[in-house]
């Protein structure tokens, strides 16, 4: 039996891209998902689809972040796991990058996160135990050109999963993260936006760059997410799992 079988998941920014693949993924392993985006409408068919239930709400609202966490548990009666996936992306060189505009970056994918995790907590230590799988990207360890508040934001959950992974660790409440690299989503249309040219041309330039001589798949992220989402491994606290088909590699 699989250890998410009974598990309740709240999956964020699972209208699409790699949510909607962790959502389908994790409903495959036999749990229940929480399916979350802003956009409410986009919800319904998934929720059919998997099993699950729609959550919708603007994470970058600490109220609203409660509310949801708060209707997950009243409805299915517990939260287990949190796939923080959430994102908000623009691109634009730094002195041209509208205020509001570079603060909304950082206040939905950082300060997003941050509110989810207060939300969550009290939930899961009512359980005992807890798993929450936060999506940064590459991009938090190596900066990126004219996405300074992305970059800046990523890199900041990348910090906050580290300490809390040895904050949480003692209450079972396992915290982990995986950095995606150039993965085929509609978050590349951005890219090409920015860049001036079709989204094919995109894709082929990113592959140059990688070793594996391609860009990877939201499926293979969603497997990086079910590893840390599973209750049988517990020793991988507070790491960051580079899922970019060699673009970036650790050192000893």
């Amino acid at each position: 039996m699989s250890s998410l079988q009974g598990r309740v998941v709240l999956v964020t920014g699972a209208a699409q891209g790699m949510g909607a693949a962790h959502a389908r993924r994790l409903a495959a392993d036999g749990a229940t998902v929480a399916l979350n985006d802003i956009r409410a409408d986009t919800l319904a068919a998934l929720a059919e689809e998997i099993g699950g239930l729609p959550a919708p709400g603007d994470v970058s609202d600490p109220d609203a972040c409660a509310r949801i966490a708060d209707a997950v548990v009243a409805e299915t009666g517990r939260l287990d796991v949190l796939v923080a996936n959430h994102a908000y992306m623009t691109m634009a060189p730094l002195l041209e990058h509208d205020e509001q505009d570079w603060w909304r970056v950082v206040d939905t994918n950082l300060g997003g996160t941050f509110h989810l995790v207060q939300a969550v907590l009290p939930h899961m230590r009512r359980l005992g135990e807890g798993r929450i799988v936060v999506i940064t990207s590459e991009w938090g360890v190596t900066g990126w050109p004219e996405a300074t508040a992305y970059a800046a934001a990523k890199s900041g959950l990348i910090s906050l999963v580290k300490t809390l992974g040895r904050e949480l660790a003692p209450e079972r409440i396992i915290v982990n993260a995986v950095a995606p690299g150039v993965t085929d989503t509609p978050q590349l249309q951005v890219d090409a936006d920015a860049a001036g040219v079709d989204l094919p041309t995109v894709h082929a330039r990113y592959a140059e760059s990688i070793p594996l001589g391609r860009i990877g798949s939201p499926e293979e992220i969603s497997a990086a997410v079910r590893l840390l989402a599973d209750f049988e491994v517990e020793a991988i606290v507070g790491q960051v799992i580079a899922c970019n088909g060699g673009s970036t590699r650790a050192r000893a």
